[in-house]
């Protein structure tokens, strides 16, 4: 049951829409299209429309009086394993079954964003999104079929924000984050220490509600040189929910279960710099502070303190905008996503590592009001490995992983 535990809260930390994590961690970046073609450099600094709620609400006082902008992501992360899986006994039995497959599948992620000038110095909006995310489902017969086999996480984020501009050169912005998480998590659960054991699917599912906050601010140096920092509080949930198994005969296995988990905070620093009528240039660090998920405490049916040992991370990124014609844009951007978690911690619920990002993508403006963004980027992830021992068996090996993102987005001004 412990065991059991331990993954429902890792799982749950996993926070966001289907399969993502694409910021490293399990962080979502990906929060409209008009970044992503630029690999979201300079995202605090842009302001480039109403997705500057999630990245600086300071930006919503360099935009039009009303704007919309709707934005969807079609990801297809990449995780295969190759290892082996063996029983901890004095034999060190090796565990049947495959190699789990390609546990990552596609997902499509919704953003949404409106922004609304009250006076002059005072601009409110509203942003609908998904900070963080996962979703991993192996074979259910694989070899790490004791430690994992689903993690379905969802989160949605309600973030109604305020921008004031103190004068031409210097804006603030602060939003509300109301956040709600769900979490669905199975494995096989030895029932004996036998080799091999008879096991039973177990199913958990969970769901809390949070809030946090978020602060802006963007300074106009020069005519040509924008400078914006945004920070993103931490959200704590308090997880509440049940498991279940598919033999009737293990009832003592089901019942409520609680944990408590906290979803990192994060700052960043961003550039925005006019090279020429024609070309801009774009610059970000990010920091995430994934020490936050160092242990997680678990109460209700079992009492346990599982040491994670995640460790503050930062991310990188540089991109280019070529303004080829009054109605075309066109971008381009890489990044480096530092790992948070080492082979020693890393489980095969979260096989996460360092991604290089390569990205381009651009804007067709049809109108002074209407315009659409596409953007593609693929993230080249370093071969994470792991070496995890949990419910009698321990699973060595290493990922092959990759992501893919498309994105398109239209925006309305109005």
């Amino acid at each position: 049951m412990s065991h059991r535990m331990n993954r429902l809260v890792a799982g749950l930390a996993l926070a966001g829409c289907a399969h993502l994590a694409h910021a490293a961690g399990f962080a979502l970046v990906e929060q409209n299209a008009s970044g992503l073609g630029n690999a979201y450099a300079g995202a605090a600094a842009v302001a480039g429309d109403a997705s500057t709620i999630f990245f600086n609400p300071a930006g919503m006082t360099l935009l039009p009086d009303r704007q919309l902008v709707l934005a969807g992501h079609l990801i297809k992360p990449k995780a295969e394993f190759a290892g082996e899986g063996r029983f901890v006994d004095p034999a060190q039995t090796p565990v049947s079954g495959g190699q789990g497959g390609d546990a990552g599948d596609w997902a499509l992620v919704p953003n949404a964003y409106f922004a609304y000038r009250l006076t002059p110095s005072v601009h409110v909006g509203v942003g609908l999104n998904s900070p963080f995310g996962l979703k991993t489902e192996y074979d259910a017969d694989w070899i790490g079929r004791y430690q994992a086999i689903e993690s379905e996480v969802k989160t949605v984020n309600l973030n109604p924000s305020i921008a004031y501009k103190i004068n031409d050169a210097f804006s603030v912005g602060a939003g509300l984050n109301l956040q709600w998480i769900e979490a669905t998590l199975t494995q096989r659960q030895p029932l004996a220490a036998l080799i091999p054991p008879p096991s039973t699917l177990m199913k958990i599912k969970g769901d809390d509600y949070g809030w946090g906050y978020n602060l802006g601010a963007l300074w106009q140096i020069t005519p040509a040189t924008r400078l914006g920092l945004s920070y993103r509080s931490e959200v704590d949930y308090e997880l509440e929910g049940s498991s279940s198994t598919s033999d009737p005969v293990v009832a003592p296995l089901d019942g409520p279960v609680t944990a408590e988990v906290t979803m990192p905070d994060s700052a960043s620093l961003s550039l925005f710099h006019k090279l020429s009528p024609r070309w801009d240039l774009l610059a970000d660090v990010t920091w995430t502070g994934w020490s936050d998920f160092d242990d997680l405490p678990i109460e209700g049916t079992v009492n346990k303190n599982t040491i994670e040992n995640w460790e503050n991370i930062l991310r990188y990124s540089l991109g280019v905008t070529w303004h080829a014609s009054e109605k075309l844009s066109l971008r381009g951007g890489v990044a480096y996503d530092e790992a948070p978690v080492s082979d020693t911690y890393r489980t095969p619920r979260i096989p996460d590592g360092a991604r290089t990002w390569i990205a381009f993508g651009g804007q067709y403006r049809f109108s002074r009001q209407s315009a659409i963004d596409f953007g593609y980027a693929h993230l080249f992830v370093n071969d994470p490995g792991l070496q995890v021992t949990d419910n009698l068996t321990t699973l060595t090996g290493d990922y092959d992983s990759a992501v893919d993102i498309l994105s398109a987005q239209v925006t309305h001004s109005f």
